[in-house]
């Protein structure tokens, strides 16, 4: 990609949701509040809890807001195609990923966008200096940062936060990665769509943040998520090593006897 970025003019904020009927008012008015020049899409699997129907009464309310309304819970990398797809098709600039729990605070999105002024791909980072997470047990985060040590030497990539869901793309990036060829689902998601965004050789930059646990409602991380997040990056680790090794092969110099 041309190092003479576009400037993001129309930005839209994807925000999922599945029973967050307790969280959408405050943290749609935080993001509002924070850069009140963006728009917010709220994309909702058909929560049974009825936060469609509240979404729904903050977008008549205010032109800025709308709501992608899902037939079934889904998963989260099924819910942000769906909206990226949204969001291509009219023109966006930029979106961004934001959980709808407040773990991911609006008041970090100015400084996400300002680097995004000069970047591909831009990560709300907790795993590097100025990073932090706030309420999680000991457990949970040596899981995370775990994960992400794993991520990284598999697969080769210079990122540290691999798994974080709070992040800008920029439009032109999800045009280049393939999202047609995307199937993983849940953090995994973030995984995949960050080893494109590395392997199409585009800029990805990561901007610390401070992480808050939910104070409301269920987490959504589930054994399933976990496993499929561990027997994917697993596979693509083993196929990026490989590959590695072909390469290395062809480059070998042949001698030929005289």
């Amino acid at each position: 990609m041309s190092a003479t970025r576009a400037p993001l003019d129309r930005v839209a904020v994807l925000i999922p949701t599945y029973n967050e009927r307790d969280n959408i008012v405050p943290i749609v008015a935080r993001v509002r509040a924070a850069v009140p020049s963006v728009d917010v899409v709220v994309l909702d699997d058909n929560s049974p809890d009825g936060t469609g129907a509240v979404a729904d009464e903050l977008a008549a309310a205010d032109p800025q807001v709308y709501v992608l309304h899902r037939t079934e819970k889904a998963g989260l990398g099924a819910a942000y195609l769906h909206g990226f797809r949204w969001a291509l098709e009219r023109g966006y600039d930029a979106v961004v990923e934001m959980d709808a729990d407040g773990s991911h605070q609006p008041e970090h999105l100015p400084g996400l966008l300002a680097a995004a002024q000069d970047a591909d791909l831009v990560i709300g980072s907790r795993w590097i200096p100025g990073g932090a997470v706030v309420n999680w047990p000991a457990h949970r985060k040596a899981l995370s940062v775990g994960a992400n040590f794993y991520t990284r030497v598999l697969l080769g990539m210079p990122v540290h936060d691999a798994t974080a869901g709070y992040r800008v793309y920029r439009a032109a990036t999800l045009e280049a990665i393939g999202l047609g060829e995307v199937a993983s689902q849940g953090y995994c998601f973030q995984v995949d769509l960050t080893q494109r965004t590395v392997r199409s050789g585009l800029k990805v930059v990561e901007v610390p943040i401070t992480f808050v646990e939910r104070e409301r409602g269920e987490s959504k991380m589930s054994g399933d998520v976990m496993s499929e997040a561990l027997k994917r990056i697993t596979t693509w680790g083993i196929g990026h090593r490989v590959g590695q090794v072909r390469d290395a092969v062809r480059r070998e110099p042949r001698w030929h006897q005289l």
